[in-house]
Parts: C-alpha cells; sequence; structure tokens
C-alpha cells in the first residue's frame, strides 16, 4: 500500500522555508510528532460526523459505538492482543501513568533512560543502568522486582531495546513498555509485554489519542473515575473520531513498514554519514545497527543545542536536541548521561528523526544547512 503523507501549507514537491523561500524545508522531528497520512485524516472527518455518544443506546450512539469497536478490533490485531486488552486513553503519556497506577516504587524497576512520563509515575522506582550503546543491562534487573518498564526503543537516541531479554530475566514480573516510538518501525505483536503502550502522532495518526494494550489477567488501577467506560479501566467519553483515525494510520504504518523501512534508512545514512563527514568533533551516539531505522542523534562539540535549534530552524530544518517534552529546558538528558556521556558534551546534541515521507531533498538540505549552521555558531 502507498504511504499518503498530508500535504501541508504551502508545500507542492518540496517543503518551503519561510526564510528561504525557494529552498527545502527539511522536516527531521518525526520522533516528535508526524504528520498525518492523508487516509487517516480523511476517515477522521467522516467519523466526526458520527457525533453520537457511543455510551448511548439511540441510533446515532450505536453508531458511533460500532466505528469505536471496529477501530479497537484493528488495533488489537496489530497489537497481537484480543480487542477487550485495548483500552483508549489521550496519548502515550496517560496509557504508560495508567499501567503504573499504584504500583509502589519500591517494587518497580525502570531502564535509566525511561521517558519523564514513567520516571514521575513511580519516583523512587530502582533505576537499571545502561551500557554506553544506550541499551539496558539485564544482568543489572533487581532479582525482587515485581514490575519492571522499559521501552521497545529510546525516543532520544532510537536505541531498540533487548525487551524479550528482559522478560526472560523476570518471567514473574508485571512488564511495562513504552512503544511510543517503536510503533512506526518494529513489530509490537512480537513484544512479550503484559502492558504496552501506543500514542497514534507518533505514526500518522492524530494527537490526543493513544492506547494501552493489558494483557488478559493484569490489574491496572485506574486514574479517571466516572462511568465506568473501557471496562471500567478509564472513565470518559470516549474520543471515537481520533481512534478511527488512529486505527487506519497504524494500519498503513504496518503494512509499509518493510519497504518504508529500508528506504528511510538508506536516507539516514547518507545523513548520518554526511553529518560526521562534513563537522568535526562530532559523535554518534548508539550503534546504528541497533537503533530505529529513522533515527540520526549526535552529540556536537563546541555548541549548545537550543541555540544551534533556532538556526536550524531559521534555515529550514525542523530538528530537536532529545525529547519533545523538554523542549526548551537548558540541561542535559538524562538518557546521555545514563549512557556515560560528559555534560558538556550532552548539551550538544542533536536528534534528527525521519519518516515514511521524507524525501532525498530534505536531507540534502539538512546536510548543508547543519554544516553551515555548526559553522556559524563555533565562529
Amino acid at each position: 500500500m502507498r504511504f499518503q503523507p498530508q500535504v501541508r501549507p504551502n508545500v507542492k514537491s518540496t517543503r518551503l522555508s519561510p526564510v528561504y523561500p525557494m529552498a527545502v524545508r527539511a522536516y527531521l522531528d518525526h520522533a516528535a510528532t508526524t504528520p498525518m497520512t492523508t487516509r487517516a485524516r480523511e476517515a477522521m472527518i467522516e467519523a466526526l460526523a458520527s457525533f453520537g455518544n457511543p455510551s448511548g443506546t439511540h441510533t446515532e450512539a450505536r453508531r458511533a459505538r460500532q466505528a469505536l469497536e471496529e477501530a479497537r478490533d484493528r488495533i488489537a490485531d496489530r497489537l497481537g492482543a484480543r480487542a477487550r486488552e485495548v483500552v483508549f486513553t489521550s496519548g502515550g503519556t496517560e496509557a504508560l501513568n495508567l499501567a503504573l497506577a499504584g504500583r509502589p516504587p519500591s517494587g518497580c524497576a525502570i531502564s535509566a533512560i525511561e521517558h519523564d512520563a514513567v520516571r514521575n509515575a513511580v519516583p523512587g522506582a530502582q533505576e537499571i543502568p545502561v551500557t554506553q550503546d544506550g541499551l539496558i543491562e539485564v544482568d543489572a534487573i533487581p532479582a525482587d522486582a515485581r514490575c519492571i518498564a522499559v521501552m521497545a526503543a529510546n525516543n532520544e537516541t532510537g536505541v531498540i531495546q533487548p525487551v524479550g531479554r528482559v522478560r526472560s530475566a523476570a518471567p514473574d514480573a508485571v512488564l511495562v513498555v513504552d512503544a511510543v516510538c517503536a510503533a512506526a518501525w518494529l513489530d509490537l505483536g512480537a513484544i512479550p509485554a503484559d502492558l504496552l503502550a501506543i500514542s497514534g502522532h507518533k505514526f500518522g495518526g492524530p494527537q490526543g489519542i493513544g492506547a494501552l494494550m493489558v494483557r488478559e489477567g493484569t490489574v491496572v488501577e485506574p486514574l479517571l473515575h466516572g462511568g465506568g467506560q473501557e471496562r471500567e479501566r478509564r472513565s470518559g467519553t470516549q474520543n471515537v473520531a481520533g481512534a478511527v483515525a488512529m486505527a487506519v494510520a497504524f494500519d498503513e504504518v504496518c503494512e509499509m513498514r518493510a519497504v518504508a523501512t529500508a528506504r528511510v534508512a538508506e536516507l539516514r545514512d547518507r545523513l548520518g554519514d554526511g553529518l560526521l563527514q562534513a563537522i568535526g568533533g562530532v559523535t554518534e551516539t548508539g550503534l546504528r545497527a541497533s537503533k530505529t531505522s529513522g533515527n540520526v542523534h549526535l552529540c556536537i562539540e563546541g555548541i549548545e543545542s537550543e541555540t544551534l535549534l533556532v538556526l536550524l530552524d531559521r534555515a529550514g530544518v525542523a530538528a530537536s536536541a532529545g525529547s519533545a517534552c523538554a523542549s526548551g529546558a537548558l540541561h542535559a538528558s538524562h538518557v546521555l548521561l545514563a549512557m556515560g556521556i560528559a555534560k558538556e558534551k550532552a548539551l550538544g546534541s542533536l536528534r534528527l528523526t525521519l519518516g515514511p515521507d521524507t524525501t532525498e531533498a530534505e536531507i540534502t538540505h539538512a546536510l548543508v544547512m547543519i554544516a553551515e549552521c555548526v559553522a556559524k555558531l563555533r565562529a
């Protein structure tokens, strides 16, 4: 199936920079959010016409309920789960908070590179160290851990974690997997999780919709109380249009994954190799072979990330320093510090993330502009 990305305003065959009108604008921040696909957007608009509350009993309500449950079926199929194991949420953060709600920190262990949605949900949890390549040290998992949280792929470095080995090392613990930044690249149905979180806007769906897969027999404590929707696990009127659009986008990204992964990996390698050759004092974090296909993560000596990002945006390159949730925060990433990277070096991090609709023209533009902006800052 051919991927149909959303065509954004002022975009024809290329993206245009507001500062350099004749130049390509390169959007290299797909790990923060992706453009909605054409099919997902159309499905969402159509679903908005079914305005009924899915908890009702009349015709309009039943129509909305049918759309919601069809979306649930499609998402469950892609997760290798039963429909009743899928709980719709407002996004990845809520899904992870729901997964960890009520679990005592003394019994929880999380990897040192987890997103703040996990870190702040169980403050005081034991931290499992990672290697200098960003991989969780499975041998360091506490023997008494009753709940373990680990990413399928890190949101900053893109390093894919050995979730299967974690499961084998702690077969009796509840395994919570943050698959938010992995859904576009990995087969989530093959991940042995008890609880697994996804977010629609990371793979071509809309913002404000996510899901938590709750394997049968796994207990979750509701965060929201009210009408008892989602089998008493998440009260509140469901976002039907968002769920429908997310299901369409998930189908689309799964069907095109093999082709898109290979093409994006080629562009990623061209970008990464080009920057390493063009700019001195650059270190690539993590092993490229262990990463998702669309991630280039670098530490650049002699610059500060936030200043570089401002220059890049003006030069027509959208990028980030790390987690979008921490954008604007002038502090070193806990992920990079956990990997043993010095604070001064970590403050010069640059995350470039590609998507299925990234073009060769964008990569060419980014190579030129990043090198020029770094040179300008160093001067």
